[in-house]
């Protein structure tokens, strides 16, 4: 077994608790399932979000799906101008028998088109 990070994002519909939720929870599960992991495999996770979503930390809506027990931080991404809106980012490291290449980075929505080159 190896420690991998694996990447993901999503960008959702507005800035309220509930869409905020929504996108983070819809995220997280299509990390695990994608990679075949349980919250139990994974160490710790970060996120960020556009400073445009300050409804809800993205790291609450985590705690529901199982996370309880795992670090999770958040923080504002970066400002860019001309960047994508509503996004929230995800680094999540983990427990895994897979190998780097084989790990599905997954950026779902709006967001899918921050990484074509390795979004699943």
């Amino acid at each position: 077994m190896s420690i991998r990070a694996i990447r993901g994002a999503t960008q959702v519909s507005a800035n309220t608790p509930e869409a905020i939720a929504e996108g983070v929870k819809e995220l997280m599960s299509a990390i695990l399932k994608a990679n075949s992991l349980t919250p139990a495999q994974v160490i710790s996770v970060f996120f960020t979000s556009t400073k445009d979503l300050d409804a809800a930390f993205p790291a609450a809506a985590c705690r529901d799906i199982g996370f309880s027990t795992v670090p999770l931080i958040g923080s504002v991404e970066v400002d860019v101008p001309g960047a994508l809106d509503k996004t929230i980012r995800a680094m999540i490291h983990c427990e895994s028998d897979l190998s780097a290449a084989e790990i599905a980075h997954i950026y779902l929505h709006g967001a899918a088109s921050l990484r074509r080159d390795i979004a699943q």
